[in-house]
């Protein structure tokens, strides 16, 4: 298979080209930095932004063209301007799409989040009967809602499209949330919102690129999963303390301990939320609304419909998880 994968140097983009690799497939990747590592490794590298109807008309026509396209590139964080958020998640899919198009690519896999459906309640189970959110605390659910209505709206005949939309994605090589976790704890300011006792599920990062070879296997037009999205997780959903414990154990860290209630971390996240916009800063801050709502509310996810349509099965349970993030985190040390 000639696949294109988009953020191809990115943590999950990266693991995604390993998994094509591993079997022997041909890769492309485009992103907006420079990868030596990638081309070294015979993948075919494009560089620039998405949103550039010339840089995406490269990408698919990589190396002689691509079978399948899969849309890991994103803007994500907590901060930022919201026209960054929309040029990256919006804009650039909708020139990707248009691209695939012209280019005749039978098939694309977006990747999406849960977040576009969650509303900042409790979500025990939840499945792909649940709509999107009318009302997002942040630009990057909402942007990426936007997106996956686009990829969805664009299944056809000659076009198939999927998208997956794997949760709190973690593991060696994170970029997100390991090394805040970690690095808040090292500096005293790691706090439960709530008691810690809400449920919420993860996906390894070595499973969340598994289902996206499973997506881009099963995909075509008219097939089962065609114009679908579908949650993914390791399917093994813990208190949030529990999860938050065994990322600070790999790192050699004790239990967090602070705590703070709900209510004061959303009217915290409000605050800060201000200051950040009057100072005009894109860096992301240390809490907002959203996130604080995201730590004190339970979100786990029914992935039955994956199973079923995908073919995809987790394979890394939290303790192994831990296990290598640990083996990740002392070899990076030293």
């Amino acid at each position: 298979m000639r696949a294109l994968v988009t953020g191809g140097g990115g943590f999950l983009g990266g693991a995604v080209v390993d998994a094509l690799l591993a079997r022997g497939d041909t890769v492309t990747s485009v992103a907006r930095g420079d990868y030596p590592d990638l081309r070294a490794r015979g993948v075919h590298t494009v560089r620039g932004d998405l949103a550039d109807p010339a840089v995406a008309r490269a990408a698919v026509e990589g190396a002689g063209g691509v079978d399948v396209v899969l849309h890991v590139a994103a803007k994500a964080g907590i901060g930022g301007r919201t026209a960054d958020f929309r040029r990256s998640n919006v804009e650039a899919t909708r020139v990707l799409l248009d691209a695939c198009r012209d280019a005749g690519v039978r098939r694309l896999v977006f990747t999406s989040t849960p977040s576009v459906v969650h509303t900042g309640g409790d979500l025990h189970g939840g499945d792909e009967s649940l709509p999107y959110a009318t009302h997002f605390d942040s630009a990057y659910p909402e942007t990426k809602a936007e997106a996956e209505r686009l990829v969805l709206a664009a299944n056809g005949p000659d076009l198939a499209t999927v998208a997956l939309r794997p949760h709190l994605v973690w593991g060696p090589g994170d970029t997100q949330l390991v090394p805040r976790i970690l690095d808040r704890a090292r500096r005293g300011q790691l706090r439960l919102v709530g008691d810690g006792s809400s449920v919420i599920d993860t996906t390894y990062v070595a499973d969340a690129a598994r289902a996206h070879l499973d997506a881009a296997d099963r995909l075509a037009p008219g097939a089962a999963c065609a114009g679908r999205a579908y949650f993914i997780t390791s399917g093994d959903p813990r208190p949030i303390r529990e999860l938050i414990d065994g990322i600070l154990g790999a790192g050699g860290l004790p239990p967090v301990t602070g705590t703070v209630p709900r209510p004061v971390a959303v009217a915290a996240g409000a605050a800060v939320e201000a200051v950040w916009s009057l100072l005009g800063r894109t860096d992301d801050p240390p809490m907002t609304r959203f996130l604080a709502r995201q730590l004190a509310t339970a979100h786990w996810f029914d992935i039955g419909a994956a199973r079923r349509d995908l073919g995809y099965e987790p394979q890394v349970r939290l303790e192994e998880g831990f296990a290598r993030l640990a083996r990740s985190l002392a070899t990076a040390s030293g």
